[in-house]
């Protein structure tokens, strides 16, 4: 949508009639596909750290903030602290080895248990191999996934 101001000078018409510019206090932040950003979401912040396709680790990988991996990890793949983090797993990323986070996006493939305080979202080219631990889930059409599901939410009701 564009907005036009009204210019009380005299001049031509066409620089009367100039788009108006929001101020960075004006305009809400965005996402990917136009949708709106909370700050503080940890699902909707920006990557800290990107693992190229042609990357390979061999070793556990423990890291903060936002982690997008599009290569192969051999090994265990965690947060330093669970609060506030989230993984995202490429469509052609492998991950062999337990992933431990609050928040997971995965479209390539994990071979080993997830363990995820929050979120796990398995879109339609995700392929897991292992047992998923959640706080909450949500699968595509297409995901596969053989292993077991278990809420952590049950977990934690059945505890107290």
């Amino acid at each position: 949508m564009t907005s036009f101001r009204a210019s009380n000078s005299s001049s031509d018409e066409t620089s009367s009639r100039r788009p108006a510019r929001s101020t960075p206090a004006e305009a809400p932040r965005t996402g990917l596909f136009g949708r709106r950003k909370d700050s503080g979401d940890p699902l909707q912040e920006s990557v800290d750290c990107l693992i190229g396709p042609d990357a390979e680790i061999t070793g556990d990988l423990i890291f903060t903030g936002g982690l997008r991996i599009d290569g192969r990890v051999k090994g265990d793949v965690r947060v330093s602290s669970v609060e506030a983090c989230t993984l995202v797993i490429g469509n052609d990323a492998h991950i062999e080895g337990d992933v431990r986070v609050s928040h997971v996006i995965i479209y390539g493939e994990v071979r080993g248990t997830i363990y995820a305080t929050g979120l796990v979202d398995l879109r339609a080219q995700a392929r897991i191999t292992g047992d998923v631990h959640y706080g909450s889930i949500e699968i595509q059409q297409g995901a596969s996934m053989h292993g077991h599901l278990i809420s952590t939410k049950h977990e934690a009701g059945l505890k107290q």
